[in-house]
């Protein structure tokens, strides 16, 4: 497998088809005040780190490392169901986190979702445990957060 995993910018086509293909898969899943993600233009802000993975320059799958006050914030994280049992989940998340330790944040948290089990089995295989709810996020019986210390 020769994927590469590097910055990109969410609004570029590429990226941009899988942020919409992970939202509309949200969308099918969840009811609106449920669904956590950012408009696609706001994963190209200054405080987010927004990686694509890519073979012979297709992409794969993203992610994206929200900068905040004390830790860092997994959003977007998504892998093209063709690529996926891959190993590419694995890369963003490796990527992310090393992203995390250069910006000196001591733990990474995420919200994902209750139906998403192929993800929290990542999460935990890398080091992820379940948490309660943080920052403006509320308990809402479909949110699972989980956290990482770095």
């Amino acid at each position: 497998m020769s994927v590469t995993v590097k910055r990109a910018r969410a609004t570029d086509p590429g990226p941009r088809a899988l942020v919409e293909a992970s939202q509309a898969l949200m969308r099918s899943l969840y009811p609106p005040e449920e669904n956590h993600f950012l408009p696609i233009e706001a994963l190209d802000a200054a405080d987010i780190r927004f990686f694509a993975a890519y073979e012979d320059d297709a992409p794969l799958g993203c992610g994206a490392l929200h900068v905040k006050p004390g830790y860092g914030e997994l959003k977007s994280v998504f892998v093209a169901e063709a690529a996926r049992s891959r190993g590419v989940g694995a890369l963003l998340l490796d990527r992310l986190e090393r992203t995390a330790r250069d910006e000196a944040l001591p733990l990474i948290r995420l919200e994902t979702g209750d139906k998403l089990a192929a993800a929290h089995r990542l999460y935990a295989r890398h080091g992820f445990a379940v948490r309660g709810p943080f920052g403006d996020y509320a308990e809402n019986g479909s949110s699972v957060f989980m956290e990482k210390r770095l």
